[in-house]
């Protein structure tokens, strides 16, 4: 059975940095990534990043070129195309699955660095239209959605920005919440509100999306238990994010809100087990940044436990 010291699961802004000071402090350490690329949700951000000190780029998949290029240039270990299936906390080994070829990786520390996924309606319909690749960004598809009758669903500030953006190309736009108020952040809630292009529709959830081939309209319920089937050509759900903790729930203690409960070096409630990025930090306080930091605590932290 092959054994690394520190197993990093995630190859996101979180688990490179994670790498990248483990390579530099001479750990023995291997990351996993599911995906064919290293970058994790990098990837989705289509807008210039102007925040990331010393790093301003067009869009994440620059930062990503940035990243990985500095990863493959420290010589880390990583393995892509790679599917952890299962952890066993008490053993202290991940199973995993690369093609159709299963193994078994013992690990010293482990970190989850599995971050977070967009979070779903839960409605008929929503599963088939992202299975048909109707995932749509506000800021890159402005394009693909001209002339188009669009609706977001949520009341944060991604949703009222996607609006926005989204007014001066779309023939007739939705905004859709399920209550009166809104986490988005005033500006943006004025600027969405006093926009003509765009409907808000408070006190509504969906309950259904129809189409076959592609989105055709909405089932819409009302706090007043009215019902309403509104046609549109294409959805935008923004309803936040949920931490991807599947792999270890019942295993480390978490929060009500699903995010890996972790000390100020990222430990969690397993001496073993520490998890950094988007699966333990609150999405008010998320950033490539903080993902980037929290890699480093963990690193520096894991080199004084194995060189003692």
């Amino acid at each position: 059975m092959r054994h690394v010291d520190v197993l990093i699961i995630g190859g996101g802004p979180a688990g490179i940095s994670a790498a990248i000071w483990c390579k530099r402090l001479g750990i023995d350490c291997l990351l996993l990534e599911e995906q064919s690329q290293l970058g994790g949700q990098l990837f989705n951000i289509f807008n210039e990043i102007i925040d990331y000190p010393g790093m301003r780029t067009k869009n994440g998949i620059e930062m990503q070129r940035e990243m990985v290029k500095h990863f493959v240039e420290m010589d880390c270990l990583y393995e892509v195309n790679t599917k952890v299936l299962f952890i066993d906390e008490r053993s202290k080994t991940v199973k995993v699955k690369k093609q159709a070829k299963k193994q078994e990786i013992c690990y010293t520390y482990l970190i989850l660095a599995t971050g977070s996924s967009q979070r779903k309606l839960g409605v008929p319909g929503e599963q088939q239209m992202i299975d048909r690749g109707e995932v749509y960004s506000a800021s890159a598809d402005g394009e693909r959605l001209k002339g188009k009758t669009v609706a977001i669903i949520g009341g944060g500030d991604r949703a009222f920005e996607g609006a926005h953006l989204l007014s001066s190309k779309a023939r007739e736009v939705y905004l859709i919440h399920r209550s009166t108020r809104f986490k988005a952040r005033e500006q943006y809630v004025e600027r969405v509100i006093s926009n003509p292009c765009i409907k808000v529709m408070t006190d509504n959830e969906v309950t259904a999306i129809h189409g076959d081939r592609h989105v055709t309209s909405i089932d819409l319920e009302s706090k007043n238990k009215e019902y309403k089937n509104l046609l549109v050509d294409a959805i935008l759900i923004r309803l936040g994010v949920a931490p991807n903790v599947e792999l270890i729930k019942g295993k480390v203690a978490t929060a009500q809100n699903g995010l890996i409960v972790t000390d100020d070096v990222h430990q969690s409630s397993n001496p073993f087990i520490y998890a950094i990025g988007d699966a333990c930090t609150t999405p008010l306080f998320s950033s490539i940044s903080s993902s980037a930091g929290q890699g480093t605590i963990v690193a520096k932290h894991l080199s004084s436990l194995l060189n003692m």
